[in-house]
């Protein structure tokens, strides 16, 4: 089987409700090679959730890699004060996350109502945060990875060009991409993304939907023709997570893998 040998699958939990931390340890027995917490409801690390994860990565072999929050999270952000508690709770989450991770996503900012009327100084705005947030994550020797996001309307890093854009005008040795393939597909641009882009791929979301709009499906459950996507990706010793909304939709998205 030509892709991944399953070695870099991971899994992530949409589900913000629901603590997590019950079924994490069923991740690598299912053959999830990894997880990536999403910082955000009932994953957040805080509290006695800090020692939970702390048990788990001491006693499995999964990878950890943390979502950084984006409800609320706007990096282009031009409300002073606001965006200056965006950027120490980011900062704060990647110290916390640090003894368990090497590699954060982020996603990037969006045009507020305001911003929309002054788009560079959001842009602006968008690339200093990153470089903000990319040199703390650097302090931690975390690499951080942005997400190329679904085609929505005031959202920033929806084409190949704003992505590379970024990276560039970021212009830190720690910053990469993840390619979000289901994302990609709404805008219709998953090879354009190949094309352009990969050499900033240095981790993958992976769920399917129609082309639509962003449904985060198991694979195999939308439009996405996956085997000559994932046939070009194979080459990589990256993590490709799975995006679920429950663990059961994990399963089902791993188990279509395997049949490829």
């Amino acid at each position: 089987m030509y892709f991944l040998k399953l070695k870099n699958i991971s899994f992530s939990s949409r589900t913000t409700l629901y603590d997590p931390y019950l079924w994490a340890y069923e991740l690598e027995e299912l053959g999830f090679k990894g997880w990536e917490i999403v910082q955000e409801g009932f994953q957040c690390l805080r509290n006695e959730n800090l020692s939970k994860l702390k048990d788990i990565y001491e006693t499995t072999d999964l990878k950890i890699t943390i979502h950084l929050p984006f409800s609320d999270m706007n990096l282009a952000c031009l409300n002073d004060n606001i965006h200056v508690a965006i950027i120490e709770q980011l900062k704060t989450y990647l110290e916390i996350a640090s003894p368990f991770v090497e590699l954060a996503v982020i996603h990037p900012g969006h045009y507020s109502p305001y911003g929309s009327l002054v788009p560079s100084k959001a842009w602006k705005q968008n690339i200093e945060s990153l470089q903000i947030i990319a040199d703390t994550a650097e302090n931690y020797n975390i690499d951080l990875a942005l997400e190329n996001m679904p085609n929505v309307m005031q959202i920033m890093g929806t084409t190949p060009n704003e992505i590379q854009s970024m990276l560039e005008s970021v212009n830190r040795d720690n910053i990469h991409m993840t390619f979000d393939i289901g994302h990609a597909n709404t805008s219709d641009n998953i090879d354009e993304f190949i094309t352009h882009c990969s050499s900033f791929f240095k981790h993958f979301h992976i769920h399917d939907n129609h082309g639509n709009y962003d449904e985060h499906l198991p694979i195999g459950r939308g439009n996405i023709n996956w085997k000559p996507i994932l046939h070009k990706l194979s080459n990589t010793n990256s993590m490709f997570v799975a995006e679920m909304n429950s663990l059961e939709e994990g399963i089902d998205s791993i188990n279509y893998i395997r049949k490829l």
